[in-house]
């Protein structure tokens, strides 16, 4: 039905994806969009908006205020309010808004490393002291290190949770998820948790819980941002939006937003409402395909010398250590060899690479075949 090996030739659209190797051959599998045409529902959607031809400033549609609602409720069996969203133009803002709204000056701001580099960069953004705590591998899974957690939480204000985790794909689980809460409960701590990668789960033995779901104090304390973007691809488009039970956080964010944070954007309303109501069948075709990808670069790091993977349960980006093939710069070393990877240095740690494959098939099996030609051939 969905059919996620046509190559779209996405040169010439002002992509920041692919105009970052414009006229070179190096494969782009860096920046968290991915090559494949959203849901029919979403195209159907925008055409009938775009032929309207008013664009106007705009609101998000009682309708889309309730597939939330539902949504949450069904996938999660969190029932919430409609009074507690608060619609952002992207969940990066919604950090540094959260950072300006929950936490005080000289205080500081708890984040895991390695990150998602906003997380890093939103403390210092917002004048306030970056704590960071250690993500440890246990059993082949990528867990925040609690001791150390617990041994910073009494300087800070806030937390800056990602959860499923980016990069490395973790989906915590709920014993998890409690001890970091017990910890925010003792020292209290706002946590502000980016679920955006929450729907692409490839695990299919694992769950996602939103904080805000492990029980009415956790959700009075936190703080949950979601969004359509990664997993309809529609990040260009800027829809997202924060889960705030608790009045007092809320009327904070509302007051840190005021002549900062611009409204999002009419064609984004429309694209998360038609993504949400008619998205979910090919949201299933695209994850089976995803973990198709996952499967052919597990296969690929096993046969390659001083390269590992940690179980990567969600998101299409895979987290590789290539600490073993001693490479002075890593993106350099294979960027040479054709394929353009995320820095592991701008998350944290330089001696990973991150390697989106939210791709075609093909496409994917010929950076992962040049991969293994520059490693083998270094090897020798």
């Amino acid at each position: 039905m969905f059919d996620f090996d046509r190559e779209i030739d996405r040169s010439g659209t002002m992509s920041l994806k692919w105009d970052k190797y414009k006229e070179q051959d190096v494969l782009p599998m860096w920046v968290a969009d991915t090559d494949f045409v959203s849901p029919p529902a979403v195209i159907e959607a925008l055409t009938e908006r775009v032929a309207h031809g008013v664009f106007g400033y705009s609101r998000p549609s009682p309708r889309l205020i309730e597939l939330i609602v539902a949504r949450m409720k069904e996938r999660y069996g969190w029932q919430i309010e409609a009074q507690w969203l608060v619609f952002l133009p992207g969940v990066v803002p919604g950090l540094n808004l959260a950072c300006k709204a929950w936490s005080q000056h000289g205080r500081g701001i708890i984040t895991p490393k390695p990150v998602y580099y906003p997380f890093l960069q939103a403390p210092g953004f917002n004048d306030r002291p970056l704590l960071t705590v250690p993500m440890v591998e246990q059993d082949a899974r990528w867990v925040l290190d609690i001791a150390e957690l617990e041994r910073q939480a009494p300087s800070a204000d806030l937390l800056l949770l990602c959860n499923p985790h980016n990069p490395g794909g973790t989906i915590f689980t709920r014993e998890e998820l409690e001890a970091i809460d017990a910890i925010a409960e003792r020292h209290n701590l706002v946590i502000c948790s980016d679920e955006i990668h929450c729907d692409l789960l490839l695990d299919q033995g694992a769950r996602h819980i939103p904080y805000g779901a492990l029980s009415p104090a956790a959700a009075e304390r936190s703080v949950v941002m979601m969004a359509p973007s990664k997993t309809f691809n529609i990040a260009g488009l800027c829809c997202s939006f924060a889960v705030v039970a608790n009045p007092r956080l809320r009327l904070k964010l509302q007051q840190a937003m005021r002549g900062i944070s611009a409204d999002v954007n009419l064609l984004g309303y429309v694209a998360a409402e038609a993504a949400y109501e008619g998205g979910d069948a090919w949201l299933a075709a695209q994850l089976d395909y995803l973990r198709g990808n996952l499967a052919l670069i597990e296969a690929a790091v096993a046969r390659w010398p001083g390269v590992t993977l940690a179980r990567n349960q969600a998101t299409y980006l895979a987290w590789i250590d290539v600490a073993g093939l001693t490479l002075e710069d890593p993106i350099a070393f294979f960027e040479q060899a054709g394929v353009g990877l995320s820095p592991g240095a701008q998350f944290g740690d330089a001696q990973f690479v991150r390697l989106n494959f939210g791709c075609t098939r093909a496409r994917l099996t010929e950076a992962l075949a040049r991969m293994e030609r520059a490693i083998m051939a270094r090897l020798k």
